[in-house]
C-alpha cells in the first residue's frame, strides 16, 4: 500500500514575532506544492503596527491557551500535518506532538520545556517578573539585534527591527521560567511517549538565546521513547536561522526530513 506524504505544513512562530517570521518559509513551501498555514498565537492575528500600538488582547495570553488554539486548527485538518516551530514555538510543536497531533514535527531553537534544566534563555532579553506577568513585553532594538538580527549590520538590523519584531504575553515567559517548579506546569510533557510522530529538533552553533545545549539536553530525555528524535546542529547560525542568510538549506533540509520521516512512520503503522 502506497503511503501518501503530508500535504500540509503548520508553521508556529516564536515570543516577539508573529507569523511573517516565516513568509520565506511559507512561499518556498508553497512552491513545492503544499498549503502552508501559519496562525498567530490568540490575540496577535493583527500585522506588527497594529500590535506594536495595542497589545492589550495579550496581556493575559498564556501557554495553555496558544497550545490549545492550535490543537484546534490541526484536528480540524483532514490529515496529519507537518508541525514546524521556532524558538518557543519550537517548543510548542513539541508539545503538540505530545497530545498526539502531527505526522511529524521540527523544532527549530527551541525553548526548553519542562525537565531541562539548562538555560533556556540567554542575557539581553527582558527578565519574567512578577511585574511583566500579566502585561504585553516589548524588545528594545538592542534587545532585537541581540536576540535575532546579531549577524546583521545596523541598517539591516533597523530593517528587520520594523518588519518582524512585536509585542510578546509576559505570562509566556514567566510560565516557562517556573516550568521545573510545580507539576502542572504547562510545558510538561512525556519523553517517554512511544507512539509520537517523529521529531527532528535543529539548532544553531551559535545560538546565545536558546543555546544548543538546552535542545541536546531535550534529544537526550527523548532517546527514552522508541519514537524517532533526531537532533541536527547547523555551524555558524544564530538564533534567527530561519530568516538569515543560508535559510534555504535549513527549510529544505527540515522539510525533506519531516516528510520522509511521516511516511516512514505511517507505513510502520500501517503494517
Amino acid at each position: 500500500m502506497s503511503i501518501a506524504a503530508p500535504d500540509t505544513v503548520v508553521l508556529i512562530h516564536g515570543l516577539w514575532m508573529s507569523p511573517r517570521s516565516w513568509e520565506r518559509w511559507a512561499s518556498r513551501f508553497e512552491r513545492r506544492g503544499l498549503e502552508v498555514l501559519a496562525p498567530a498565537w490568540p490575540g496577535m492575528e493583527g500585522g506588527v503596527a497594529e500590535l506594536r500600538s495595542a497589545s492589550s488582547s495579550i496581556d493575559q495570553l498564556g501557554i495553555a491557551e496558544i497550545l490549545d488554539a492550535y490543537e484546534l486548527t490541526i484536528r480540524a485538518l483532514e490529515r496529519p500535518p507537518v508541525i514546524m516551530g521556532h524558538s518557543f514555538g519550537g517548543a510548542f510543536a513539541e508539545m503538540l506532538l505530545d497530545r498526539g497531533l502531527g505526522a511529524s514535527g521540527v523544532a527549530i531553537d527551541a525553548a526548553g520545556v519542562r525537565g531541562i534544566t539548562k538555560l533556556s534563555f540567554g542575557s539581553g532579553q527582558p527578565v519574567p517578573t512578577a511585574a511583566n506577568r500579566h502585561r504585553a513585553v516589548s524588545l528594545s532594538f538592542e534587545e532585537f539585534r541581540y536576540s535575532f538580527a546579531d549577524t546583521l549590520c545596523e541598517a539591516e538590523a533597523a530593517d528587520a527591527y520594523e518588519r518582524y519584531a512585536v509585542p510578546a504575553p509576559g505570562r509566556v515567559l514567566w510560565e516557562a521560567a517556573l516550568a521545573n517548579f510545580g507539576p502542572r506546569a504547562p510545558l510538561r510533557l512525556d519523553f517517554g511517549k512511544p507512539d509520537r510522530a517523529p521529531l527532528l529538533m535543529i539548532d544553531g552553533e551559535e545560538d546565545h538565546v536558546v543555546p544548543a545545549v538546552v535542545d541536546k539536553a531535550a534529544a537526550r530525555r527523548f532517546e527514552r521513547s522508541d519514537a524517532v528524535t533526531v537532533f541536527k546542529e547547523f555551524p555558524g547560525r544564530a538564533h534567527c536561522m530561519i530568516g538569515r542568510d543560508g535559510w534555504e538549506e535549513v527549510a529544505d533540509f527540515a522539510l525533506e526530513w519531516a516528510l520522509e520521516h511521516a511516511v516512514a512512520a505511517a507505513a510502520i503503522a500501517a503494517a
